[in-house]
């Protein structure tokens, strides 16, 4: 996220989110963005974006992440942060129709906040299968 004075919802994320050319590409879209909940980001799988075993990349689920841990910490840090860290854990593979990132924040304070994200995929008939679980640190960006 960046600096701005605009008011800190969905809409303004959603708006953020569509300047960002990589989220782009994939087709990212934020579902959720509030303090309550965090934020949810959702990709649908497409041939593009498979690997060469028929399922979603891992790296696809490494973007949903960490973009979606930040959107999560941007809730409660402003609008001006970044990754700190971030660390994956791939359960099984990623197949279905959408990827679901659902991240909310643990912990937060002035300097920075952990959160952690559930990684899912929705299939065709709405159900719904976990296949990564991630942990992240965010830190806001302050003027040097």
């Amino acid at each position: 996220m960046s600096s701005t004075n605009a008011p800190l919802d969905v809409e303004f994320a959603r708006t953020h989110l569509a300047s960002q050319p990589f989220s782009v590409l994939l087709g990212a879209r934020l579902v959720t963005f509030d303090v309550t909940s965090g934020a949810v980001l959702e990709i649908d799988a497409r041939p593009d974006l498979l690997q060469q075993n028929g399922f979603l990349h891992g790296g696809v689920l490494a973007y949903a992440a960490d973009n979606a841990l930040t959107y999560a910490a941007g809730t409660v840090l402003g609008p001006a942060v970044l990754t700190g860290g971030m660390s994956i854990e791939y359960l099984r593979p990623a197949q279905g129709r959408t990827l679901r990132a659902i991240a909310r924040v643990v912990h937060s304070g002035r300097r920075r906040a952990v959160c952690e994200c559930t990684l899912e995929m929705v299939a065709n008939d709405g159900s719904t299968s976990l296949c990564a679980v991630a942990q992240g640190t965010v830190l806001p960006v302050t003027a040097s």
